[in-house]
């Protein structure tokens, strides 16, 4: 939480400064006055041009303003995602991402996305040494998210990285994505940017693609 509290105090501070230094119209009227006592009684400044030079100046400190402001505006939007993402601890969540964990179990769910219609899609499943331990050569598929169930019953304990690689009746590819299903455990933060920790993978809060009901 610290982190969050950090970048909210951060975003309070920068208000204040951006506050104490706003030029207001009795700025302006000081400069202008100062001009006018400063200036060359021989070559006095020609009112349009003075008045040309103050509204160029109004435009810039505008501008100034509004880059101010919307500094200060992405870090409450940083906060806010910040304190969205650690609500999720604890809660299922699916995302983008490629690592199953086994852990004993005899089998483990695999779940991917394809962009449109498969004739053929290989799962190809490997060690975290990227040795290549399973591969998995699947039908025709459907466009949208897709599963297969893996038996992993001879294989050791750990995790494994899964690729999808599909193509249609032509041949063409057909781009897919992995998702992951697991619990939320831990929430970190990488140049303020938060990660999720879902079965030992850190997850970027984008990548999450829904929060699961728990079950009944």
């Amino acid at each position: 939480m610290s982190g969050i509290e950090g970048i909210i105090g951060s975003s309070s501070g920068s208000l204040q400064t951006l506050e104490s230094n706003t030029m207001g119209k009795d700025d302006f009227l000081k400069m202008m006055i100062a001009q006018l006592q400063h200036q060359d009684p021989l070559n006095p400044l020609d009112g349009t041009d003075f008045t040309a030079q103050l509204a160029q100046f109004s435009s810039l400190e505008q501008l100034s303003n509004m880059n101010a402001q919307l500094e200060i505006l992405g870090l409450y939007q940083t906060s806010l995602n910040n304190a969205q993402s650690i609500s999720l601890i604890g809660k299922e969540v699916t995302a983008r991402g490629n690592i199953v964990k086994v852990d004993g179990a005899a089998s483990a769910d695999l779940a991917y996305n394809l962009s449109g219609e498969a004739e053929k899609v290989v799962v190809s499943i490997y060690d975290e040494a990227g040795n290549l331990v399973d591969t998995l050569e699947l039908g025709s598929q459907q466009e949208g998210d897709n599963s297969v169930t893996w038996d992993c019953s001879g294989v050791a304990s750990g995790n494994y990285i899964f690729e999808i690689s599909a193509s249609d009746a032509n041949g063409d590819v057909v781009s897919a994505y992995t998702m992951i299903t697991g619990k939320v455990t831990e929430v970190s933060f990488e140049e303020g940017s938060p990660l999720l920790s879902v079965d030992g993978q850190d997850i970027p809060l984008g990548n999450v693609i829904s929060v699961n009901e728990p079950a009944v």
